[in-house]
């Protein structure tokens, strides 16, 4: 059987699938050229991350195709229930990435905090001259101990986010209209750990008490946070989205940090990728990074060798 994995692969993935007899295309095939691909090869199996789209209409046009396999945890780039409805495997990796994500979330909040992604932009041009001055600008950091941290969407990545926040001394609130109460394992270099109950509370009282929130919610048909949620925060919040773009109007979101409202924020994702706005890009005040949420070599082996494992099982 022939796999393609178009968004690639880790080499520990391949080796499993190679072991159990799957041949492996590591190739990237443009989306216009993917129906013709599929067709001229037999591809068996499609593997992707967020980029390449599979919709109804490739999946009709591919009958080949007995399996898609996401190296992701959110599959709004898939048709999935159309591709089950007629026979074919939809296969993610729900837990993969989560502690990767979470890392990210808190590079954002620690490099925010201390107004790092300004001070990496003004070093390089004006460090040599106006180093003292530079220095009292950027004296004014804060530190995330102590602080209270909303989490909203406590699946795998929001219980890993609040691992972190908790061994780092923060307050932790939640909301997830799925989860009434979480318990939350922060483990410690000794092997030792300690088990943290948190009962999650209505989104509202999220924005309210929180100092810092971090969105970890699939991809919605209406934003999440829009001028009225942005009005209930404390004024000099924090936001971090890297979950989905169109969960949070990123239009209210510039308008609140113009207005004081939002004093720190952090996007790996937007409404439109890969062409975010300029008014996102150009913001001195937003650390950005360019969808990378589990783009660590640690947790690609994780994601690799976990869809070749599901694929073995399936498709042997």
């Amino acid at each position: 059987m022939k796999i393609l994995a178009n968004d690639g692969i880790s080499k520990k993935g391949i080796e499993v699938l190679e072991k159990s007899g799957f041949e492996v295309i590591n190739a990237k095939v443009a989306q216009e050229q993917l129906e013709n691909y599929i067709n001229d090869h037999g591809i068996d199996a499609i593997l992707v991350r967020s980029t390449t789209q599979v919709r109804q209409e490739l999946i009709e046009a591919c009958p080949s195709i007995k399996l898609i396999g996401c190296g992701d945890i959110g599959m709004d780039n898939i048709d999935v229930e159309y591709a089950q409805d007629n026979g074919v495997f939809v296969i993610n990796t729900p837990e993969a990435s989560a502690n990767s994500v979470a890392e990210l979330v808190f590079a954002h909040l620690f490099g925010m905090v201390r107004f790092l992604h300004q001070a990496n932009r003004d070093m390089p041009l004006e460090g040599e001259m106006r180093f003292k001055a530079l220095k009292k600008q950027y004296a004014a950091g804060v530190e995330l101990r102590g602080k209270t941290l909303g989490i909203i969407g406590m699946g795998n990545i929001g219980h890993e986010v609040a691992r972190i926040a908790l061994g780092i001394g923060m307050n932790v609130i939640t909301s997830d209209i799925n989860v009434e109460t979480t318990s939350v394992t922060v483990p410690f270099f000794n092997g030792q750990s300690i088990d943290i109950t948190i009962d999650t509370v209505p989104t509202e009282e999220v924005l309210k008490e929180a100092d810092f929130i971090s969105l970890h919610i699939p991809a919605q048909e209406e934003y999440l946070l829009g001028s009225d949620q942005f009005e209930l925060m404390k004024d000099g919040v924090g936001i971090v989205n890297t979950a989905r773009g169109g969960i949070l109007d990123e239009v209210a979101l510039v308008s609140a940090i113009d207005s004081g409202k939002v004093k720190y924020a952090g996007l790996d994702v937007y409404e439109k990728e890969p062409t975010p706005e300029i008014q996102l890009l150009m913001n001195p005040d937003i650390s950005l990074t360019p969808h990378i949420g589990a783009s660590t070599i640690e947790a690609q082996e994780r994601i690799g060798v976990e869809l070749a494992k599901q694929i073995v099982e399936l498709l042997s």
